[in-house]
């Protein structure tokens, strides 16, 4: 479980963080993960990240027993929680973090999905942060990155539209032009 969602040489932390998930879930759903996988790119792997996980977070207290890289790691699994506040925690831990390279695909994740007030944290805080290695990663995963714009696209269109009129001022937009590195010349290298 998650050996193929981070780097290999992270195995053994990994394990050691998935050993302290919960196997509790939300309204007791079965499996705990979602079958979907979002698949990028990583310095020559590939990850395989679970589109959903349904497991109950693992508590506070032993959360600040483990180390920062195992930190990362759990951060990174629940910012795939189907709860979005959950998300939402996480994924502002992680980013208040020196977070590794590895996690960047979490945190590119998370933006294509609907709910505007994570979009809004991750501009703020990214904003205020040389994304150059973000930027890389997108341009490495260039298809699934321009899907990933396109889906925060209509995401705005059918949910925030009325919020925010002219698309050029949406805070997704803002997120992946200024932060992610979106141009639309990249759409000419989509398969």
């Amino acid at each position: 479980m998650f050996q193929n969602a981070f780097p290999a040489r992270l195995c053994n932390e990994v394990s050691k963080v998935v050993n302290l998930i919960p196997m509790k879930t939300y309204s007791n759903v079965s499996g705990g993960i979602s079958e979907q996988n979002i698949q990028y790119f990583l310095n020559g792997e590939t990850i395989n990240i679970p589109y959903r996980i349904y497991f109950l977070e693992v508590p506070n207290d032993i959360l600040n027993k483990l180390s920062i890289e195992q930190q990362m790691i759990l951060h990174c699994i629940y910012s795939r929680s189907c709860d979005g506040f959950v998300r939402q925690r996480h994924l502002q831990a992680l980013l208040l973090m020196e977070y590794q390279e590895w996690a960047i695909p979490y945190i590119v994740k998370v933006c294509d999905e609907y709910v505007m007030e994570i979009l809004e944290m991750n501009y703020n805080i990214l904003k205020e942060q040389n994304t150059e290695c973000i930027k890389k990663f997108c341009i490495e995963n260039v298809e699934i990155f321009c899907k990933s714009y396109a889906r925060m696209t209509s995401y705005w269109n059918e949910f925030y539209k009325g919020k925010c009129f002219y698309f050029h001022d949406y805070i997704g937009r803002k997120l992946f032009k200024e932060c992610f590195g979106y141009t639309r010349s990249l759409e000419k290298y989509k398969k």
